[in-house]
This record gives C-alpha cells, sequence and structure tokens, in this order.
C-alpha cells in the first residue's frame, strides 16, 4: 500500500458530529464510489486507486458513499476491505456505506456493528434496484432503521427518497420516518427536468420538514447515445437535452453537471452527492465543481 498522503482531515468521532455537519447551511458536496469487487486475480491497483481517492476526500470537506452490491457475503468482505485495504490512518468517518434490504434479515443487523467497528458514523439504508428479483428481507428501508435506531443509538442512519414521485406523499413519508431517519439521498436529478425537483422543495417547506437531504446528480462522462441508453436502465437519463448539450453545443462532462448544479443551487439546494466519478479524479473534479455550489 501507498505511503500516506500528508494532508490531515478531521475525523467524526459520532454520528452527531457528522449530522452537525450534514444539517450546516455551508453548501455539501459528496461523492458516490464504488469498493473494487473482491475478485481472485483482481490486483491491488483498483484499491490503491480507491485508498487515494477516499484519502483525498476525506481531507476536503466532504462524505463519502459507498455502494451495496447487494450479494451478501461479498458486500461483507468488501466493508472489511475498506478497513483493511485503506489503512488503519485512513479517516473511514467520513465514508457511508449502503446497505440495501436485499440480504438477509441478520445480516442487515449485524453490518453496522461491522461498520462502526471499521470507523463509520453514518450507515444509508435503503431498499435497492428490483430489477433483479433479489427478495428484501423486510417490507421497507424504514422498517429496518426502526429496528437499528436502538441497537446503535450512536449511528447516523440514512435513507432515501424520489423527487420524481408525487412530491406530497414522498414528504409525508419523510416526516413520519424523522424519528428513525436522520438524514435521505435523493434519486439522480438534473436540470433538464427541475419541476418535479421544485415541488418537492416546496412541499417539504410546507410540512416544515427537517430532515436533511442530500440530491443526487450524475457525472455523465460523454454524449455517447449507446452509453446513455444503457444508463437509462439504472437512472433516469435526460437522453435528448444530453446529446445536444454535448453534440450541438459542445459542452463537456464537467460543464454538463455545472448546470445541473447551478440550477439547484438556484433552487435553494444546499447538499449534493456527485455519482459515476473515477475514484483516480473524483477529488480534483469535486474541487472544480464546488464552485457551483458556493
Amino acid at each position: 500500500m501507498p505511503p500516506a498522503d500528508r494532508t490531515s482531515s478531521f475525523a467524526y468521532r459520532s454520528g452527531k458530529q457528522l449530522l452537525d455537519r450534514v444539517r450546516s447551511a455551508t453548501p455539501l458536496v459528496a461523492v458516490e464510489l464504488r469498493p473494487p469487487r473482491v475478485a481472485i486475480g483482481q490486483g491491488f491497483e483498483p484499491w490503491i486507486d480507491m485508498y487515494h481517492a477516499v484519502r483525498r476526500l476525506a481531507a476536503q470537506d466532504t462524505l463519502i458513499f459507498t455502494t451495496d452490491n447487494a450479494l451478501g457475503a461479498a458486500e461483507e468482505e468488501s466493508l472489511r476491505h475498506l478497513a483493511t485495504n485503506l489503512g488503519a490512518d485512513a479517516d473511514l468517518s467520513r465514508v457511508v456505506p449502503f446497505l440495501t434490504i436485499k440480504h438477509s434479515l441478520d445480516y442487515c443487523l449485524q453490518f453496522p456493528a461491522r461498520a462502526l467497528e471499521a470507523g463509520h458514523r453514518a450507515v444509508v439504508t435503503l431498499g435497492g434496484d428490483t430489477h433483479d428479483g433479489v427478495a428484501r428481507c423486510v417490507p421497507h428501508a424504514v422498517e429496518l432503521r426502526r429496528l437499528l435506531r436502538d441497537r446503535y443509538p450512536g449511528l447516523a442512519l440514512g435513507g432515501w427518497a424520489n423527487p420524481r414521485r408525487e412530491a406530497g406523499w414522498q414528504v409525508e413519508l419523510l416526516k413520519r420516518e424523522e424519528a428513525v431517519t436522520d438524514f435521505f439521498l435523493t434519486q439522480v436529478v438534473s436540470h433538464h427536468d427541475l419541476a418535479p425537483v421544485a415541488a418537492f422543495l416546496r412541499e417539504a417547506e410546507r410540512q416544515e420538514l427537517k430532515t436533511p437531504g442530500l440530491f443526487g446528480v450524475f457525472y455523465y462522462r460523454s454524449g455517447n447515445a449507446r452509453t446513455l441508453a444503457s444508463l437509462g436502465s439504472f437512472v433516469p437519463v435526460p437522453r435528448e437535452g444530453l446529446l445536444r448539450e454535448f453534440g450541438e453545443e459542445g459542452l463537456d462532462a464537467d460543464q454538463v453537471l455545472g448546470r445541473t448544479l447551478t440550477a439547484l443551487r438556484d433552487l435553494g439546494v444546499l447538499r449534493y452527492y456527485v455519482c459515476n466519478l473515477r475514484p483516480q479524479i473524483a477529488a480534483a473534479k469535486l474541487n472544480l465543481l464546488r464552485r457551483h455550489t458556493g
């Protein structure tokens, strides 16, 4: 493993400290990364990239969300590899793992204990995609958070919302969950379709929602039509708008995402998480993108 970076970072000593940052009025730009898959013969290069990404991002004022591959033992192995391969001095208090309910109930109840032991201060629990047909251990992720709240009172718990669904109902659900959901992430949104976001924000204000949320934004690397069509199977993709921006307008990936961040900022959004950044460039890109959120 490479030598430790010289940059030091503030480590959150508790979930409350992490939540204080999330609730702050200072803009927060976080990033979602996918840990390297645990595979025989894969080599250490992907973990070296992840090591540098986490250390550099943790040294910034941000959070790093890590995805759940929903494969039980393999995901547990991934959690262990984060602690082992990133080194004892890596700041995992800023790394927030995802936990879907597409595992056994016993696995889901024990996962936070392993996360806390490794140094994490928060876990996001969510339902996960349904296209693969994997059964869920409880009907809804909030039910898992209710079980975890009493077992792990010092752990910050994140939930999920989709602004594209009926705003009143989405916010009402979040209001019901306030006792067990400390913050929430949203489905990916775009400047090409701001009306649902605006409606969600208006409804949150009307219902006096106190739970802070981070809005998901996607880093589209190119305007390749085939790639965009493939991505549409997983996230909402404004295909025509992106093809126009990358093609006719000649924008690059940073400029396209910058438009989304600026549009959300103008609506009053303070918190974001960026998906699809390569670990090798995540820290540098985040610094460039922050200018759109200040």
